[in-house]
């Protein structure tokens, strides 16, 4: 910290001193991990890449299209190396502000898995095919309305009638949760997006959320026979009234072997392979090409209270305990067992933990984990490699 004095200013009252460069980064380039100011989101590089390779090739064998879920990590950085390395051929976002930041960092190819209501929102949405290439969801004949009523009123700002949205259908495959009831209703809903001036009808959303933590194999295979079945006679339906319905999207880390190998996807939307937190590792078959864990909350410990405990300094407002705790990486008899604010506490029965120790901690559920922190700390070989903002941190709107 710079020991400078602070100057009076005008008014006599002492200005508080500057801070000195690298203050608001958690470490810096070439750094040991042992110098990064914890708690922090750890990248392992290695684990990383090789994920990315791993679904490349598994997207490839099943013959479909890799579209990287965005909302996991909600960094430019790690979007563009999920296309450049891992085969993607775009991204998903949830949000219209996540879709707006990561295009202005660069990505060009974005689906909006989500529904989208209100006209400014929509108005924002319309925008962005300004950028690139835009795609939305839609469950109900009104949000269809205002798309088209968005696209035309841009069209007349601009004076271009080329401007276009491509609009899916979302059908409820099972979750409970967004999407249309019924396959007439699907039906009725493509049909509308078809008829309406601005839009292009582009295909179908199936995303069966609740099928991803089905922990059992035989379990979670059965719930997406069913999923499989509808969405397949969804599309036929589609087909039947006219119109092409050539783009499935949906499936998930979860899920995508089984969607992906079933001849109805065409794209599947996977985002936590890249990084792997603990509720998708339990989920996940184990297979020799099986996803690492790449991502960690790095925390140290602050307090040894007694035999038996010790207390790190990466309590709620560092990692997202909606999945449960965090798991203890590499550390053989040591455990979470409680999160606060600003402390996790952990069983340490051997007392290895001594004060200052690091310990890495693999988050229960990496999406809301990754929103709390505004960088990545990309780690190769023990040193810090590169640093990634959390490009839409804070976008959920």
């Amino acid at each position: 910290m710079s020991t400078a004095q602070p100057s009076p200013d005008r008014d006599g009252v002492a200005a508080p001193p500057a801070w000195e460069p690298g203050y608001d980064i958690p470490a810096r380039v070439g750094d040991p991990v042992a110098a990064v100011a914890t708690p922090a989101l750890i990248v392992d590089l290695d684990a990383f890449e090789r994920n990315l390779d791993r679904m490349r090739r598994r997207a490839a064998e099943l013959g479909v299209a890799l579209r990287a879920h965005a909302k996991m990590h909600k960094s430019a950085d790690v979007a563009q190396a999920q296309i450049a390395r891992g085969g993607a051929v775009g991204i998903c976002c949830q949000k219209v502000s996540e879709a707006e930041a990561l295009m202005r960092a660069g990505l060009a190819d974005v689906l909006v898995s989500n529904q989208v209501v209100g006209e400014a929102r929509v108005a924002r949405l319309v925008r962005l095919t300004e950028r690139g290439a835009v795609a939305v969801c839609a469950d109900h004949p009104d949000q269809v309305a205002a798309f088209s009523r968005a696209v035309t009123a841009r069209r007349a700002e601009t004076g271009s009638d080329r401007l276009t949205l491509d609009v899916l259908v979302e059908m409820d495959c099972g979750s409970g949760r967004c999407g249309t009831g019924s396959i007439a209703g699907s039906v009725a809903l493509a049909s509308a997006i078809d008829a309406s001036p601005g839009l292009r009808f582009a295909g179908l959303q199936s995303y069966y959320g609740r099928a991803q933590h089905i922990v059992d194999p035989a379990e979670r295979r059965a719930a997406l026979a069913t999923s499989l079945a509808l969405t397949a006679a969804t599309r036929d339906a589609i087909r039947a009234a006219g119109l092409p319905c050539d783009r499935i999207t949906g499936a998930g880390t979860g899920s995508f072997e089984i969607e992906g190998a079933s001849g109805v996807y065409t794209e599947i939307q996977a985002g936590s392979y890249a990084f792997m937190d603990a509720d998708y590792a339990r989920v996940r078959e184990t297979t020799p090409d099986a996803f690492e864990h790449a991502l960690f909350v790095l925390a140290t410990v602050i307090s040894v209270p007694g035999r038996g405990r010790a207390v790190c300094d990466a309590g709620l407002k560092a990692v997202a305990a909606d999945s449960g705790l965090p798991l203890v990486h590499g550390l053989s008899g040591i455990a979470a067992t409680g999160l606060s604010d600003e402390h996790c506490t952990l069983a340490d029965p051997e007392a290895q933990l001594t004060l200052g120790a690091q310990v890495h901690l693999i988050p229960g559920h990496c999406d809301p984990t990754c929103n709390l922190h505004d960088w990545y700390v990309g780690v190769r070989h023990g040193r810090v490699e590169c640093l990634w903002p959390v490009t839409a941190r804070g976008k959920v709107f």
